[in-house]
């Protein structure tokens, strides 16, 4: 069987489960197993939303015979108030929520696929969330691109102390995080799932013209000063950078 196959053939099998337990409302795929299934693939996992009965979020979280009943699990960690991280037997890695109806209506959450639900459950539109989900996006390239300049000159300069993961951070992490939450301005997207909550999500399909430069964007740890410089040209290219802090950072970088 395939792995795209065995995701959903495990999700289809946890409803059938929640069906004979009682006490389950609804069982919601996200994300590559939910409404996204066009890029579902070998490395995908599970992610799932589960809405009970009210009172029953305790009982499904503690208790996680539900999972068991569908495949033996290997490995579970509650990583939140209201949910687990697991793996099967099998490998298939995972990740859930429980929550009761009420808990939803404030919430933020990506749209979901109705995997299975309760027969005499009818709030379908629990799918999809009322609520916006917060801007990532960067609306002024002026801001964004002055932060990932800024945040080159703080990272060499934390790396000519010897603060090298700091310096990493700071020029191949915030950098770039402050760039590509500007590139929807800065050139064509292709439309191919955006993530509402990380920009750096499939970038590479999204921007493929800027992809192209992250391997010398990202040169590692011991190599901060290079990544730097590569960015650094990037962003003159785009923008009208300030000569003398452009000059500043390529001192820093050359000790």
């Amino acid at each position: 069987m395939l792995r795209t196959e065995l995701l959903l053939n495990r999700l289809d099998e946890i409803g059938k489960v929640l069906e004979r337990k009682g006490n389950a409302l609804l069982l919601l795929g996200l994300g590559s197993v939910g409404i996204e299934l066009g890029r579902l693939d070998e490395y995908s996992d599970l992610d799932f939303f589960v809405i009970v009965a009210p009172g029953q979020t305790k009982r499904f979280i503690d208790h996680l015979d539900w999972l068991e009943e569908t495949y033996p699990l290997a490995y579970h960690f509650k990583n939140s108030d209201v949910g687990h991280k697991i793996m099967f037997e099998d490998g298939v890695y995972g990740e859930f929520a429980i929550f009761e109806e009420s808990e939803l209506e404030s919430a933020v959450y990506p749209e979901g696929r109705i995997v299975w639900k309760a027969p005499l459950y009818k709030n379908e539109a629990i799918a999809k969330s009322v609520k916006s989900f917060p801007r990532i996006k960067s609306l002024s390239v002026d801001y964004s691109l002055n932060e990932a300049l800024t945040n080159l000159y703080v990272g060499l300069c934390r790396y000519a102390r010897g603060e090298k993961l700091s310096a990493t951070r700071f020029v191949e992490g915030y950098a770039l995080n402050s760039i590509i939450s500007a590139l929807h301005l800065l050139e064509p997207e292709v439309d191919y799932y955006p993530d509402p909550f990380g920009n750096e999500r499939r970038v590479e399909k999204i921007y493929p013209e800027f992809s192209k430069r992250l391997e010398k964007m990202i040169q590692g740890y011991d190599r901060v000063p290079e990544s730097a410089i590569h960015i650094l040209q990037y962003l003159e290219e785009v923008f009208p950078v300030n000569k003398r802090v452009s000059t500043e950072i390529r001192n820093l970088a050359k000790r």
